[in-house]
Formats: C-alpha cells, sequence, structure tokens
C-alpha cells in the first residue's frame, strides 16, 4: 500500500482514539466547578459528594488522555518528518505556550483536587477547581490555534521554502483560530455534560445511589441545554468562516458544484466526482447565499472553481458534516427534555429517557470525530493550506510494512487501554460516591463569604 495512505491512516486513529478524552475532560472540568460552586453555598454533605466523585472520573480520563496525546505527537518526528520541518518555526511558539501555560496549570491543580482537599481552605479548593478548568480550556485553545493555522496561515512570510514566524499575534489569531475554539470548546460542554448525564441514567436504572444521580444529572443537564443551543450559532460563525476563508471546503460539504448566487442548501444527495454532480440532490434554494452572507444575492463558489487536483475528497466531508449537524439539532431536543423531566420531578421515574440518556453518551464523542473529519479532510489535499501538501509531507525514509505494523500495535494498546478505562470507570459507578461529614455551618459561611 502507498505510505502516504498508511501514514494518514495511523494519524487519524491515533487522534481519533486521543479525541475521545479532551473534550470529555473539558466539559466535565467546567461542571465540577459549578458542583463545587453549589456545595459551597449549601450544607448538604451529598453536593460534596458529588463533585468528589466525578473529580476522580475526569482524573481518570485525563490520564488516559494524556498517555495518548503523546504517542500522537511522537508521529510527527516518524511519519511526517517533512511536515515538521516545514512548520517548526511556527509551531514551535503556540506548542511551547500550551505546555507552559495551559498543560502545566492544569495537571498542577489537579493534584490540590485529588490531594489536597483537606490541606486547603474551601474557597482555595474551589479556585484549584476553576484553574483546572480554565487549564484545560486554554490547552484546547493553543492546540486549536496551532491546527487552525494550517487552515488559514497568517503571520508569516516564506523564507527558503519555509514559512517564517513574522507576527505571533496574527499567526495565533488567524482568522479560523476563534471561531474553531468557540466551535471546538461548546462541543466539550456537550460531550461532558451528555457523558455525566448518561452515567447518571446508568445508576438511576439500576436504582443506585438515586438521588447522587438525580443531583448530577441535574447540573449536567442545564449546562447541556445551554451549550447545545449556543452551538447553533457558534456552527453557524464557523460556517460563515469556512465558506469566506476555504471556499473549496464549503463546496465540498455541501456538494456544490456550480459557482452560483441563490445557491441551495443541499439536504441529501449523492455527490458525484467524476461526473461533477452532485445526484439525486434535495436541497432548498437559496438558503446556503442566506446563511453564508445574509442575502439570496450572496454568490458561492462551487467546486468547479477549483483544479481537480485542489478538490477536497466529496464523501466524507458532505455525509459528516450532514451528520454532526443532524446530531447537533438532536442534543438540544434531548437535554430540553431532560430539563423538563427535571423540572416536573420525573427524571428519576421516566425509564425511556433515561435509556435514551444511555444511549446518547457516545453521540457527542462521534460528532466531535465528524467535525474532525470534515475539516481535516474538507481541506485536502493541503495540509497546510495553499503552502504544503500532505503528499509532501511524509518521511520519505518510513516503508509501508513498518507502517503498518505500527498501526496493528496501537490498535492493540488502545483496545487494551479503551477496556482499562471501562473497567476502571464501571467499578467506581458501583461504588458511588465516597461519604464525607457534613459540612460545618461556619466553615460553608466563611467559604462563601466575599
Amino acid at each position: 500500500m502507498d505510505a502516504v495512505l498508511l501514514a494518514r491512516i495511523q494519524f487519524a486513529l491515533t487522534i481519533g482514539f486521543h479525541y475521545i478524552f479532551p473534550p470529555i475532560t473539558i466539559g466535565m472540568a467546567w461542571i465540577i466547578v459549578a458542583m463545587l460552586h453549589r456545595a459551597g453555598r449549601s450544607s448538604d454533605a451529598l453536593d460534596l459528594q458529588v463533585a468528589r466523585f466525578w473529580i476522580k472520573v475526569f482524573a481518570l480520563s485525563f490520564a488516559v488522555g494524556v498517555a495518548t496525546g503523546i504517542t500522537m505527537e511522537f508521529q510527527f518526528g516518524t511519519n511526517w518528518a517533512d511536515y515538521s520541518r516545514f512548520v517548526g518555526d511556527i509551531f514551535g511558539a503556540p506548542l511551547a505556550a500550551e505546555g507552559i501555560l495551559a498543560f502545566f496549570l492544569e495537571s498542577s491543580f489537579l493534584g490540590v483536587l485529588l490531594f489536597g482537599e483537606k490541606k486547603v481552605s474551601p474557597r482555595c479548593y474551589r479556585f484549584a477547581a476553576l484553574m483546572v478548568a480554565i487549564g484545560s480550556t486554554l490547552s484546547g485553545f493553543w492546540i486549536i490555534a496551532a491546527n487552525s493555522w494550517q487552515q488559514t496561515p497568517a503571520g508569516f512570510e516564506m523564507v527558503d521554502g519555509r514559512p517564517r514566524l513574522t507576527s505571533f499575534i496574527d499567526a495565533v489569531f488567524n482568522p479560523s483560530t476563534l471561531p474553531r475554539f468557540c466551535h471546538a470548546i461548546d462541543g466539550a460542554l456537550i460531550t461532558g455534560s451528555f457523558f455525566v448525564v448518561g452515567l447518571s441514567a446508568w445508576l438511576l436504572l439500576r436504582r443506585r445511589h438515586v438521588e447522587f444521580a438525580r443531583r448530577s444529572a441535574a447540573i449536567a443537564l442545564v449546562v447541556g441545554l445551554v451549550a447545545s443551543a449556543a452551538q447553533i450559532g457558534l456552527g453557524h460563525w464557523h460556517a460563515v468562516q469556512v465558506a469566506r476563508d476555504q471556499p473549496a471546503k464549503l463546496a465540498a460539504f455541501e456538494g456544490l458544484w456550480e459557482t452560483q448566487r441563490n445557491a441551495p442548501l443541499t439536504l441529501v444527495g449523492i455527490p458525484d466526482a467524476e461526473g461533477e454532480q452532485t445526484r439525486h440532490a434535495i436541497g432548498i434554494p437559496g438558503l446556503l447565499s442566506l446563511l453564508v452572507g445574509l442575502s439570496t444575492e450572496t454568490e458561492v463558489k462551487g467546486l468547479k472553481e477549483f483544479r481537480p487536483e485542489d478538490r477536497p475528497p466529496l464523501f466524507l466531508p458532505f455525509w459528516s458534516w450532514r451528520a454532526m449537524v443532524g446530531l447537533g439539532f438532536y442534543f438540544v431536543a434531548f437535554s430540553a427534555l431532560g430539563v423538563f423531566l427535571w423540572w416536573r420531578r420525573r427524571l428519576v421515574d421516566f425509564k425511556p429517557y433515561q435509556y435514551l440518556a444511555l444511549i446518547t453518551i457516545p453521540l457527542p464523542i462521534i460528532t466531535n470525530e465528524l467535525g474532525w473529519i470534515s475539516a481535516e479532510v474538507g481541506r485536502q489535499p493541503w495540509v497546510v493550506q495553499g503552502l504544503l501538501r500532505t503528499a509532501q509531507a511524509h518521511s520519505p525514509l518510513v516503508p509501508a510494512g513498518q507502517i503498518v505494523f505500527s498501526i496493528l500495535l496501537l490498535c492493540a494498546v488502545y483496545a487494551l487501554l479503551f477496556a482499562v478505562w471501562i473497567y476502571v470507570l464501571r467499578r467506581k459507578l458501583l461504588r458511588g460516591p465516597d461519604q464525607v461529614a457534613p459540612v460545618d455551618q461556619a466553615t460553608a459561611a466563611a467559604a462563601v463569604t466575599p
């Protein structure tokens, strides 16, 4: 097989597995902040039990995410050496900032959350949770900023065939960084909240730790509803940015071949690259132009504007985009129903919703993966848009056989790691929250005093 294709498959497998965990932990970090805030304002020991339990689940998922992230980064020096040399002058600064300003902050204060509850004041303990949440979010920002530079390069000049950084601010805040960051972090909030809701529903179905599960689900459902509703606007913002800066990608999303005004929003169809058409297309006339430019007269570029060798693949971006958007609207309905059941005090007893919540656990994770597929496959054949093609970025000295062996080895290790994660997670759920002493009224009052 082609070594470049195998290297791409290996990277897709490793980053796809790794990307299960950062959205879970980023979303959970902010939910834990809300849980500890509630515990600090009440004298109910169960509120502290709720927060303490999910901190341990967070730590478990965080550890797996770190392990899988290290493996992913090694591939830059093995399978993608030419790419690493090309972007090294640009990526050094944001990746260093991620390690120093984000990962260090997150991991240091996580130690306080895990081991310092009895050694610091309640206010300091809540501050540590806030720092973990900020650190995890900042970590996502620096990674997304680096990836966004590949999508919309800025703040550089070409010197001897390589980009050299001229403006750190322009490179970090390139045209796609902020919409992609907000879109991804909001997706993480959805993922973390539905993860907590789903595991709480599992406990409710088994009638174990019922009040603990109810309180956990209630907080997470509110976060999930707000985040799901916000994603509609954030997703639209990102789509408008793609239309402006990466028109070939948007055309692939929509299966749009002809540059036109009053461009339709395609609902379904069968993209045909050879025939340069989308067969059996069903769409809404004018809606794509209206969405990206607030007018049906907005011109939207079609794929025929670009040379065939510069066009993205069609099947994966076209269908992953639709599945992602469809699931996004499902998340709004799911979380709204959950908040309604909680408000009507039926969340504990309404088993159909509990089963639905259990089934929904993997759906935000799948949606994150679909978004990543849309973004990365949609910019092909470029690994750095307009500057470096994917076929020019691999390590020419790594043979296909070695890549196949490493793929098989990684699949085996990841399968084992995932099984261990599920096993430990199940044991923690069955054991439930640790018992804590009732919160002293004087301590609680001091904790909430400004």
